[in-house]
C-alpha cells in the first residue's frame, strides 16, 4: 500500500483519487480552499442556486465509469442525468433562429433545412459524418491512453479527412475549423453553428486545427446532459465516492513545495499551521511515496525546482493564457415559460471582430460576444415556481482589464442585451444579478488569471496538446484540465483513470481496453 498526496481537489484529483483508493492506497487530498469540486461549483442566495462553472455535461460515460469501478453504486444511484432536448436553439446575427434537436442527426438535418433552406442540414449531417472520421482516429490516443512518447505523430497529422473538390481533379483538406465553413459548410450560419462549438472551449476557429470538428460531434453522438440540482451534485458524488473509499481530504490545506528524496517526489510541504495525514512532526510537512497534482502548469513550475520538462516534451504555454469566462447569475421574477429551452447560444453580431478582441485584447474596445444561456427548468434551483435562475455566459479574454469597474459593466449590458434574445421580459423580471468575472475564477482554481484549459486536439504542431500525465520527477503526476487529455468534465475524469492507470499498473498502462 503507497501514501500518495493529491494537489487539489477538482474533478480530475477526485476521480484519481477515488481510484487509487480502491486499489489499496493510502490517499490524502490537500486543497487550498474551503470545498471541493475546482470550478464545478455553486453560488446561493435568497433561494436561487447556480451552477458558476459548466452547465451541461457530454460523455457522461467517462463517470459512469468511474462509478463502477470504484463501487457498486452505480452513477444513476446518486445523480439524476437528464437529456436536454432540444440540444440548444441558435439565435444567428441576422435574427434566424433554430433548435437542434439532442442526438438525432435526421431531426439536426431537418430543422436545418427548414430554418436555413434546403441542402443545409445535408451538408451539416455530411460534415458529422466527417467529424465521426476525427473521433475514431484520435479517441484511443487523445482521451483513453496516457501521451504517446512519440506524440509528434499526433501533432503533425490531420485527422479530418480531405474533401473532394467538385469542380477540380483533387482533394482538398480544410486546415482549420474557419475552412471547413467556408469549403464545406457554405452558409455563414452553419459556419456560425460550428465555430460556436469550438468557442465555447476558448479555441479560435481561425487559428484551431480542423480536428476541432471532434468537438461538435461529441456533443452530437453522446447528447448533452443535466445533473438534477445543478452540475455541483456531480461534484458532490464524487466527493463523496471518494470519503467512501476512505480518501481523506484536508482543506484550507495550501502546499507550498513538493519534497524531493533520492531523485524522486516524496510528499508535499505544507502552509503553516496545517493538519495533515502523513506528517514528520512539523506540521507542514506530508510524506507520501507519490504525488499527484491537480493545478495548472505554472503553478507547478514553482511547487519544485526540478525541471519538469525537457526538449522533446509536450510544453504548456507559460506566457499566453487560453481565454476565461465572464458570468452573469441572474434571480428572476416570474416563473420559466412552458416552451422555454434549456440552452440558447445568441450569436455575436460580428463573428471577426469577436475573434479579433479575444486574440488581441489590448488595443480595440470590447466587442458584444457570443453569449450563452441556461435556463434549467430545475426545483433545486428556484425559491418557488414562481420564479427563475438563470446563467449567462461568455467566453472572454483573460487578459482583459477585469479589476476595471468599466470593463466589468460593459460586459455585464452586452450579457444582458443578448440573453433579452433568449429570456421574454428579461429587464422586467430582473430581481438581482451577480457578477463572475475570470478573476473569482482565479480565486477558486487557482488557475492564472482564471484562463480555462481546452481539450487536447490532434495536428496543430502539437500546440493543442496537453503536457503528459508524468513528469520527469519520478513519482510526480498531472492530473486534471492543464493535464494530457485537458479541460472539460469528460477529459478531467478521464486524466483522472489514466493517471491511476499509471501508478498502480506502472508505465507499460495502455489506458481503457
Amino acid at each position: 500500500m503507497a501514501r500518495i498526496a493529491v494537489i487539489g481537489a477538482g474533478m480530475g484529483a477526485m476521480a484519481a483519487a477515488a481510484r487509487l483508493a480502491v486499489a489499496g492506497h493510502r490517499v490524502a487530498v490537500y486543497e487550498r480552499t474551503e470545498t471541493y469540486g475546482g470550478a464545478v461549483r455553486r453560488f446561493e442566495r435568497d433561494g436561487f442556486a447556480f451552477d458558476t462553472g459548466p452547465g451541461l455535461l457530454t460523455l457522461p460515460a467517462v463517470y459512469r465509469d468511474l462509478f463502477v469501478k470504484t463501487g457498486k453504486q452505480p452513477l444513476e444511484d446518486v445523480v439524476e442525468l437528464v437529456q436536454v432536448d432540444p440540444a440548444a436553439r441558435h439565435v444567428f446575427a441576422d435574427g434566424t433562429q433554430v433548435s437542434l434537436p439532442n442526438a438525432s442527426r435526421a431531426g439536426v438535418v431537418a430543422a436545418l433545412d427548414e430554418a436555413l433552406g434546403a441542402g443545409a442540414g445535408q451538408r451539416w449531417g455530411d460534415f458529422l459524418v466527417r467529424a465521426r472520421e476525427a473521433w475514431d482516429r484520435t479517441r484511443r490516443p487523445l482521451l483513453e491512453e496516457p501521451l504517446w512518447p512519440n506524440w509528434q505523430m499526433l501533432a503533425e497529422r490531420e485527422p479530418y479527412p480531405a474533401v473532394p473538390h467538385k469542380r477540380l481533379l483533387r482533394t482538398r483538406r480544410a486546415s482549420t475549423p474557419a475552412e471547413i465553413g467556408a469549403w464545406e459548410l457554405r452558409d455563414e450560419r452553419l459556419a456560425a453553428l460550428l465555430q460556436t462549438h469550438v468557442l465555447a472551449y476558448g479555441l479560435d476557429p481561425r487559428t484551431a486545427p480542423a480536428s476541432a470538428a471532434v468537438l461538435p460531434y461529441m456533443e452530437h453522438a453522446f447528447g448533452t446532459w443535466y445533473v438534477r440540482g445543478g452540475i455541483r451534485e456531480l461534484a458532490r458524488a464524487v466527493y463523496e465516492r471518494c470519503v467512501q473509499r476512505r480518501v481523506e481530504f484536508f482543506f484550507g490545506a495550501e502546499v507550498t513545495g513538493i519534497l524531493e528524496k533520492d531523485g524522486r517526489a516524496a510528499g508535499v510541504e505544507l502552509a503553516g499551521g496545517t493538519s495533515h495525514a502523513f506528517g514528520t512532526g512539523g506540521g507542514t510537512v506530508a510524506e507520501a511515496d507519490h504525488v499527484v497534482a491537480d493545478v495548472d502548469t505554472a503553478r507547478l513550475r514553482d511547487l519544485t525546482e526540478h525541471p519538469l520538462d525537457e526538449d522533446g516534451d509536450v510544453r504548456a504555454d507559460p506566457i499566453s493564457p487560453p481565454p476565461a469566462r465572464f458570468t452573469l447569475l441572474l434571480a428572476l421574477r416570474g416563473g420559466r415559460e412552458p416552451e422555454a429551452v434549456h440552452r440558447t447560444v445568441v450569436h455575436a453580431p460580428d463573428a471577426e471582430i469577436e475573434l479579433d478582441f479575444l486574440a488581441s485584447p489590448g488595443g480595440d474596445q470590447p466587442v458584444c460576444p457570443t453569449v450563452t444561456v441556461l435556463r434549467p427548468d430545475d426545483p433545486a434551483l428556484r425559491p418557488d415556481g414562481s420564479h427563475e435562475s438563470v446563467v449567462v455566459s461568455a467566453v472572454v479574454s483573460s487578459e482583459a482589464a477585469w479589476e476595471d469597474e468599466g470593463t466589468v459593466r460593459r460586459y455585464t449590458d452586452f450579457l444582458l442585451e443578448a440573453a433579452q434574445r433568449a429570456v421574454p421580459g428579461l429587464r422586467e423580471r430582473l430581481l438581482w444579478h451577480e457578477v463572475r468575472t475570470p478573476v473569482h475564477t482565479e480565486e477558486e482554481t487557482g488557475a492564472r488569471f482564471g484562463a480555462v484549459p481546452a481539450p487536447a486536439l490532434a495536428a496543430g504542431r502539437g500546440r493543442f496538446l496537453h503536457p503528459a500525465n508524468t513528469t520527469r520527477l519520478p513519482g510526480l503526476y498531472r492530473v486534471g484540465g492543464w493535464s494530457h487529455p485537458g479541460g472539460g468534465l469528460p477529459h478531467a475524469g478521464m486524466s483522472g483513470a489514466l493517471v491511476a492507470g499509471l501508478i498502480v499498473e506502472g508505465p507499460e498502462f495502455r489506458g481503457s481496453q
